[in-house]
C-alpha cells in the first residue's frame, strides 16, 4: 500500500511540474520613437514580464539589420518578475522611414514573440 502512495504521490509532482509553462507579457509591443536625426544612437526598453509559472529564458533573437541590438537578460526571469529588455538601434546611414521587428526566441509555448519600433529619420 506504501508503494502505491508513494507512486501516486511521485505521478502528481510529475504532472504538476509538467503542467508549468513560462508565459511572455509585454506592456508595449511596438514603439514608436519621434521624428529622428540620421546618426543618432537610439534606446529603448520593453518592458517584459513573466506572467507564467515557471523561469521565462529569452534564449536568443533575430532582426535584419545589425544595426539593430538586443540585451538580453543573463538569468532566467522568475515568475512575476519584470526585465526590460533594451534595443538600441543605430540610425547611421539610415534614412526615411525605419520600422523595424525584433523575433525574440523563448521558452514559451508559443516560442517566439515580436517587437518592434519605427521612426522616421531626418538629414
Amino acid at each position: 500500500m506504501k508503494r502505491v502512495v508513494i507512486l501516486l504521490l511521485i505521478f502528481m509532482n510529475s504532472a504538476l511540474v509538467f503542467g508549468q509553462e513560462a508565459e511572455f507579457s509585454l506592456e508595449e509591443k511596438v514603439h514608436k520613437f519621434p521624428k529622428t536625426k540620421e546618426g543618432v544612437l537610439l534606446e529603448h526598453e520593453y518592458k517584459i514580464t513573466n506572467t507564467g509559472d515557471a523561469p521565462l529564458i529569452i534564449s536568443d533573437y533575430s532582426v535584419s539589420c545589425t544595426c539593430t541590438k538586443v540585451y538580453l537578460p543573463k538569468e532566467p526571469i522568475l515568475p512575476g518578475a519584470t526585465y526590460n529588455l533594451k534595443v538600441t538601434f543605430d540610425t547611421n546611414g539610415k534614412f526615411d522611414f525605419q520600422d523595424r521587428t525584433i523575433y525574440l526566441k523563448t521558452n514559451t509555448k508559443k516560442e517566439t514573440h515580436a517587437v518592434s519600433f519605427k521612426v522616421r529619420l531626418i538629414q
